[in-house]
């Protein structure tokens, strides 16, 4: 009877060890409050971009990227700042870089001419990538601002 019970014990931890096994090996997807904060300009076709992305946690992200679509058409032969780059003429991605949870972000700063001289363009920011981390709070990371030609700052 003995031999029975420590084999079934002995059974009882090899299936449970193996089912600790494989739960660890899920991966779950870490929380981090990614959030875009910041101000667009326009004026006689130029649109000044200046904003800075960061975590608010709890935890930090390897990295992110940040996706800005506009409602015009921008002009072609733009050279942009290291870590963007083209999506379409009217979209650019920006690498974030690590953003550290409640730390300082990454400030990103862009200089376009749009195709034309509109009276007004759309900005839509929002997070192209953050590493698979959720994200509860999307309020503070999707913004859509309209933005007239004005030359004044339009605050998100």
């Amino acid at each position: 009877m003995r031999k029975v019970l420590l084999a079934v014990s002995a059974a009882v931890v090899l299936v449970i060890g193996m089912g600790g096994a494989s739960a660890g090996a899920r991966v779950i997807a870490p929380e981090a409050d990614v959030a875009h904060h910041g101000h667009v300009s326009l004026t006689g076709g130029r649109m000044g971009i200046a904003l800075v992305s960061q975590s608010y946690g709890p935890a930090s992200l390897d990295n992110a990227t940040v996706k800005l679509t506009f409602s015009v058409p921008l002009a072609g032969a733009q050279v942009l700042p290291e870590r963007c780059l083209w999506g379409s003429d009217r979209v650019v991605l920006c690498a974030a870089g690590a953003l550290r949870a409640g730390g300082t972000g990454r400030t990103v700063a862009l200089d376009l001419r749009t195709l034309g001289v509109p009276d007004e363009v759309v900005v839509k920011v929002g997070t192209h990538w953050n590493g698979g981390a959720t994200d509860r709070n999307s309020a503070n990371n999707e913004h859509e601002v309209l933005v007239l030609s004005t030359g004044d700052p339009y605050v998100f």
